[in-house]
């Protein structure tokens, strides 16, 4: 039997209007961005400490810490393929991810797919193994006041067959 193991991931971020929404590799016009160091693609973020927790090998601020000027402004998607090259030094790969987003807006469902396809080609995996949700806070708290967003993800990974692990 596979080993499988499973990491959870997390982001917030306050929306910024002088920014550009990116969500999972993708942009969202006509919407306030997200306020951060990188780029603040919550996704990829949360994705990030989702696969990197699930081997124990820390966390986003870890590996690509924020104050460091290599990564200002930063695309997160790049950010993505380098914490999956770690994964692969380690000899392992994702198998699936599943991604909610919490906001009151932008909607997530009608550019879910759009997400999940920029995703798995990151990822290297089926775009019918990437999840992706968008939920209301019902209006409650600082996301239902509309000053930001939060991202959970949790991401399953697998060892890579012949790996030196």
């Amino acid at each position: 039997m596979t080993e499988v193991r499973v990491g959870i991931g997390y982001d917030s971020h306050r929306f910024d209007p002088a920014r550009p929404l990116i969500l999972g590799g993708v942009h969202f016009p006509d919407h306030p961005g997200l306020a951060g160091f990188s780029d603040a693609d919550a996704v990829a973020h949360a994705v990030i400490d989702a696969m990197l927790g699930a081997v124990a090998l820390g966390d986003i601020g870890t590996h690509f810490p924020p104050g460091e000027d290599a990564w200002r402004n930063a695309d997160s998607m790049d950010l993505l393929e380098r914490a999956i090259a770690i994964l692969d030094g380690e000899s392992w790969r994702v198998r699936n991810v599943d991604v909610t987003v919490v906001c009151e807006s932008p909607r997530i469902g009608p550019r879910a797919r759009e997400m999940r396809v920029s995703l798995a080609a990151r990822l290297g995996i089926p775009t019918g193994h990437v999840s992706i949700k968008g939920k209301s806070n019902e209006g409650m708290g600082w996301i239902g006041r509309r000053e930001g967003l939060a991202v959970q993800a949790v991401a399953a990974v697998v060892p890579v067959p012949g790996g030196a692990r």
